[in-house]
């Protein structure tokens, strides 16, 4: 009984395919022909890209016939292949890398299959009962145009690639549900040209975003992903252990503590763009793994990071559309706006948010009134509720009633001190007084952009604040961080005036290829 459970749960569903079954006598047919189906390398003297951007449409390439003798330009170009029609003598075939497609011509005369020797099939048997759709193959041959205008290669010799065991989607409906797509990415990438466009976009995002930061002078590093403590934001960990230690560890939530360490011992701006992880909520704008980017400079303020980060933005619209005017997206209610990451920004303190679009003057309210509507017009938990102090409430409130209306791009400006213990008291005593730290975060399509602080480099007000938070964490608060006693030793030593911000990577994304959900800019998101 145990033995049958245990290959039950061994048994994989699509080797049960007729398909799947199918291709797998294939391979041994095609072994049996004395053709490797999974040879080494193949050398191309074209992408299908270089050969499609070779030629405009009044390029003479070449005729049919121009294809058939030889007369044309060579090539060997290499694909998968996603499209096969026989047409008599001839079979049109369009193979695909990179999101680019090609057509192919094999000819019953003229093209041959690398390796197979004379015998009971021939050739053109072999490409038609042999090769599947899926399987990748290389082209060599002559080009030409066909009489509908569309760049053939004319195949003298087929080499078989890879000899795929599973179809690809079908034709006609493609890879159309979701959560398929998102769990099996190499097939949405393969029916879904755009979505490769889109990770290329990622790429050059990230390209232009170190080139940006090491052009103003910061240098890029690499910090642990294990801790022994965690800190640098309000989230819950993910832990892990140690078997060389015998010790608990935990997956770093953000990389702001050993960035400052590094300011102390001398490196003026610094910065990383790196994996962060945090236990929690998985929706359309957050996924527990995630990629940041943080950046600190000695000698800044918050509006000098303000400026900075302005500046950020235009670069990466005029590097990737020649304005800072990105077009139209789409916000997480799903209304639709033309947004302009053009500098200056929106500057609006939290409490100026909240009055302007939530209509609330938290200054008149009493921390009963604002309880009283969090409790009645938003999700929050009225335990959560009942332990926040006014930072946290004021903080709760612009969340709920003003976060959602800043469309264009905002600067939300003097946040309570409640909301982070690693950030400068304000400058103004007045303020100060109240709790309210040089803090910014940057909003656009109601969503989240960055966070930014003049960073607190007073050692004996960060002790305290950090113990506070000792505190929060010892009495429940899954989401405060403990006590770094290594971090405050550092800054004793003496950090320099400066300001910090992080920007997530993913959203960044998400804005400039106008995706609405995270799932969409990641290559693997996790999954329920």
């Amino acid at each position: 009984m145990q033995t049958a459970d245990k290959d039950q749960k061994n048994e994989v569903e699509y080797h049960g395919y007729e398909e799947y079954q199918n291709r797998v006598k294939k391979l041994d047919e095609i072994r049996n022909l004395g053709i490797d189906p999974y040879p080494h390398a193949y050398q191309n003297t074209h992408t299908i890209k270089d050969v499609l951007s070779n030629y405009t449409e009044e390029d003479e390439i070449g005729s049919f016939d121009d294809g058939k003798e030889k007369r044309s330009d060579h090539v060997k170009v290499s694909g998968r292949m996603v499209l096969h029609r026989s047409m008599g003598k001839n079979v049109f075939a369009s193979i695909q890398e990179d999101g680019e497609r090609i057509q192919v011509l094999f000819n019953r005369e003229v093209t041959k299959v690398v390796g197979l020797k004379e015998g009971d099939v021939t050739d053109h048997k072999f490409l038609e009962k042999k090769i599947d759709l899926g399987d990748i193959i290389g082209v060599e041959g002559h080009l030409f145009r066909t009489k509908k205008g569309e760049i053939t290669v004319f195949a003298s010799e087929v080499t078989l690639l890879t000899k795929s065991l599973l179809p690809l989607p079908d034709k006609h409906s493609g890879l159309v549900d979701k959560e398929a797509r998102y769990r099996k990415r190499w097939l949405d990438m393969i029916a879904n040209k755009e979505v490769i466009e889109t990770f290329k976009m990622r790429s050059k995002i990230t390209s232009l975003l170190r080139k940006f930061l090491e052009d103003a002078g910061f240098v890029g590093v690499e910090t642990p992903i294990l801790e022994s403590l965690y800190g640098g934001a309000q989230a819950k960990p993910f832990t892990t252990h140690l078997n060389a230690l015998k010790k608990d560890l935990f997956l770093r939530i953000a990389t702001e503590l050993p960035l400052k360490k590094l300011l102390v011992g001398g490196i003026p701006k610094v910065y990383q763009i790196g994996k962060i992880f945090r236990n929690e909520g998985i929706d359309a704008t957050h996924n527990p793994e995630f990629t940041s980017v943080e950046f600190y400079a000695s000698y800044w303020d918050y509006k000098d990071m303000m400026r900075f980060t302005e500046s950020l933005y235009s670069f990466l619209a005029m590097e990737l559309f020649g304005t800072t005017e990105i077009g139209e997206r789409t916000c997480r209610a799903g209304n639709k706006h033309q947004i302009d990451v053009k500098a200056p920004w929106i500057r609006m303190t939290m409490k100026e948010a909240i009055k302007t679009y939530g209509d609330y003057d938290v200054d008149k309210m009493s921390d009963e009134e604002m309880t009283k509507e969090l409790k009645e017009k938003s999700m929050i938990s009225h335990d959560k509720l009942k332990k926040a102090v006014r930072g946290n409430l004021i903080a709760y409130m612009f969340e709920e009633f003003a976060e959602s209306s800043l469309i264009q791009p905002h600067f939300i400006i003097d946040h309570p001190i409640e909301t982070t213990p690693l950030c400068k008291l304000h400058r103004d005593e007045s303020q100060a007084r109240e709790g309210i730290v040089e803090r910014f975060e940057a909003f656009m399509l109601g969503m989240e952009a960055c966070n930014a602080y003049s960073e607190l480099n007073d050692p004996l007000l960060q002790r305290k604040l950090l113990e506070d938070q000792q505190r929060h964490l010892e009495g429940g608060d899954e989401e405060a961080s403990p006590l770094d006693e290594e971090f405050v030793e550092s800054i004793c030593q003496g950090m320099p005036p400066c300001a910090g911000n992080g920007i997530g990577i993913d959203r960044l994304v998400m804005l400039f290829t106008n995706e609405t959900s995270i799932r969409d800019v990641l290559f693997f998101p996790m999954m329920r």
